[in-house]
């Protein structure tokens, strides 16, 4: 599985299989961790369609809400129901458990512009 990470903070792990291309999204470490205790989170339903770089789910914590944003185009083939049941699993596991929604890509060519773990610790240093 490769990772990516955006500006914003999101993270896709990628999933490529031989008809298709999965990926898995939520938020990073960073971004629980801004955010403090999170205590809703709406996600989209599976067939919903997300765009790059547009809002896909919102995240609500005992200090802000805030949108994260889809860092791929595609459509939605699963949202993870834990976190109706227990949204606190975006902070004790952001980039496992914590995920937020699965998404069929409709061009992969998107993760291009996306940055690797590397690129998103230099990227965290520099903020």
């Amino acid at each position: 599985m490769a990772f990516y990470f955006t500006r914003d903070h999101e993270w896709i792990s990628v999933n490529p299989t031989v008809d298709d291309v999965t990926a898995t999204v939520g938020i990073t470490d960073y971004a629980q961790a801004q955010l403090g205790d999170v205590v809703f989170v709406e996600v989209p339903p599976a067939g919903t369609t997300v765009e790059k770089g547009k809002e896909a789910a919102v995240v609500e914590s005992v200090k802000a809400a805030s949108d994260v944003y889809a860092p791929v185009s595609g459509e939605v083939i699963e949202a993870n129901a834990a976190l109706e049941a227990d949204p606190s699993l975006v902070n004790s596991a952001p980039e496992t458990d914590g995920w937020f929604f699965k998404v069929k890509l409709s061009d992969p060519g998107q993760l291009e512009g996306l940055m690797d773990a590397d690129s998103y610790k230099v990227y965290l240093e520099g903020l």
